[in-house]
């Protein structure tokens, strides 16, 4: 980890970190540092103090960590983040074999969808147990969790343990992607966060390429179930290196939690963890069918997330996502692009190994290797803009729309491309500028919305993006699955209708499982490769169609700096309610 914040000011505005999630009233509160503060942070490092100066673009980082601490700790964080996005792509490759051992062929868009919802849904819960357990304890716990998951996946005898399986490892997940972020935020300054917030995406898309590489390269010689069970000690090996080298006094916000820890376990929102994963579940459950959409889970949906919303504004003394904080215009429309913009990304990550597993029968390790020039792509583009343009704060509003629009034309050639036939060499070219496109406006974006909102309000912004974002791994996955498997599933039947033959046996396992079309042979070989063509050539261009769309989307976040209210550095940490007036302002 970087080793900035050596040197900081006093003021207010200079010594408040970002945002903690700590509850000491009705509201919860937001943690300052203040002028009866010692200067010393929580890990022990000393910032000395200065003089105001509230027009200083440069700010350095909240805490620090020796150059041991830092080399061990990155190497942890950086296994588990690899961890964690490897389950996401590993079912890509590996779903056949799956799918035929455990006869779910229909189900299979789940196999990933469920371990995303779980990592979804629970992410701002863990954002506030980091602030109750500190951060090392959640991530340490998290690991344990995903370890314990992936060994349930690992020895399922049928698809509802491993579904369960993968929901333990996607509770684990979520502690991962949310505290991996608060420690990034925590140990960098200004200057450097856009490259650390870049290296972190960097590690995030080698394990989702990774995952697929290597999941399909190893199939044949270890089976699916090893490539889960080989996951368990690497999550706890992973997670000791963050326990025993981050201090215990490291916090997430820089300031201990004064409060009982019964008490603010009673503060945390499970009834709202509760009623918005189940409202997503409901809502996927729905869209995600194979053959139509039943009705009565989508009319369900709304009504749990009116409760979610109502419990949130009402009920919830610390809730889970501030509902009121989404009156900031340059919050919501940020966390609405980027909802849309990556679902229609994760398309392009699940779906184009499928590409070359069904319509051009690669094996599984090949296929797998399509997705390093999109990730690739990714962090060379998240690298690029944090390395060479975000070294300072302010605004990216153009930089952000113009790595947008760069993204749909991408998605209509992949869709143009997606035949028998197509150049492969233009097909991995348009996968690797659709990559760089991506990293470059997950950077951009965040480096913007920082701009847009409070500094007193940043851990509360960037939770909140980091929740949209991973809600849209969960609505592609089971959104982007949904339409897709519909449009294979009519395709096939009406070719084979029209040839005469009824095979609703095939038509069912060749939904879940790409690698039989290359077992075919003759016109059923042909009818299987030309409905994977028309169902890959719909799922590009609707993809394209959004993320087209959330380039307005974006476009309405504005421009306009954030205010940061007048505080003396005397002054009581503000509310929750206080905060919130300070990001809708």
């Amino acid at each position: 980890m970087p080793r900035d914040g050596l040197e900081r000011q006093a003021a207010t505005t200079e010594q408040t970190p970002l945002l903690a999630f700590e509850s000491s009233s009705a509201k919860g509160s937001i943690e300052t540092h203040s002028a009866t503060d010692s200067g010393r942070p929580a890990n022990g490092n000393r910032h000395d103090g200065g003089k105001v100066d509230r027009i200083e673009s440069n700010v350095a980082a909240n805490q620090s960590l020796s150059l041991g601490r830092g080399v061990l700790s990155t190497i942890g964080l950086g296994g588990l983040i690899l961890l964690q996005a490897t389950n996401i792509s590993i079912l890509t490759t590996t779903q056949s074999a799956i799918a035929s051992d455990l006869d779910a062929f229909e189900l299979t868009s789940w196999f990933t969808s469920a371990y995303l919802i779980a990592m979804s849904a629970l992410g701002p819960l863990n954002g506030k147990f980091a602030a109750v357990f500190t951060p090392r304890i959640t991530i340490f716990a998290s690991s344990v969790m995903l370890a314990i998951g992936v060994v349930i996946s690992g020895l399922a005898s049928g698809f509802r343990d491993f579904i369960v399986g993968r929901v333990f490892a996607g509770i684990g997940a979520a502690g991962i992607f949310t505290v991996s972020i608060i420690i990034v935020l925590e140990l960098t300054g200004s200057k450097r966060r856009g490259l650390a917030i870049g290296m972190l995406n960097t590690g995030f898309t080698i394990g989702v390429a990774a995952g697929a590489t290597l999941a399909g390269a190893l199939l044949p010689y270890t089976g699916w179930r090893w490539l889960f069970l080989g996951q368990a000690p690497i999550a706890l090996i992973g997670g000791t290196c963050i326990l025993f080298s981050i201090p215990a006094s490291f916090t997430s916000g820089g300031k201990a939690n004064t409060t009982t820890l019964l008490h603010s376990l009673s503060q945390l929102d499970y009834f709202g963890a509760l009623t918005l994963t189940t409202s997503i579940t409901l809502c996927l459950y729905s869209l995600g069918s194979s053959k139509h959409i039943p009705l009565l889970p989508l009319l369900l949906s709304p009504v749990a997330l009116t409760t979610f919303i109502l419990n949130e504004l009402y009920l919830a003394r610390d809730p889970i996502i501030p509902i009121t904080l989404l009156k900031s215009r340059g919050l919501l429309f940020t966390c609405l692009a980027t909802v849309g913009y990556m679902m229609a990304r994760w398309t392009v990550l699940f779906y184009t190994p499928t590409y070359a597993i069904a319509v051009r029968q690669w094996s599984p390790a090949t296929a797998g290797a399509i997705l390093v020039p999109t990730n690739g792509g990714f962090a060379l583009g998240s690298l690029l803009v944090g390395w060479l343009h975000i070294r300072r704060q302010g605004s990216f509003y153009i930089p952000t729309l113009v790595v947008y629009a760069i993204f749909p034309p991408t998605l209509i050639l992949l869709a143009v491309l997606a035949n028998h036939s197509s150049s492969m060499a233009l097909f991995i070219l348009d996968v690797l500028l659709c990559g760089a496109a991506t990293g470059a406006a997950l950077n951009y974006n965040l480096a913007h919305l920082l701009h847009l909102t409070p500094k007193s309000t940043h851990y509360v912004a960037t939770s909140l993006l980091a929740t949209f974002r991973g809600f849209s791994g969960s609505f592609g996955s089971a959104i982007g699955g949904g339409l897709f498997t519909r449009t294979l599933h009519d395709s096939l039947s009406r070719q084979f209708a029209e040839q005469g033959i009824r095979n609703d046996d095939l038509i069912r396992r060749l939904l879940g499982s790409p690698a039989l079309v290359g077992q075919l042979h003759g016109i059923e070989r042909q009818i299987a490769v030309t409905a994977y063509e028309a169902a890959l050539r719909k799922l590009f261009l609707c993809g394209a169609g959004l993320a087209a769309l959330m380039i307005l989307v974006q476009a309405s976040t504005g421009w306009k700096k954030g205010v940061e209210a007048e505080t003396s550095i005397a002054e009581q940490p503000p509310s929750i309610g206080e905060a919130e007036n300070e990001i809708v302002e």
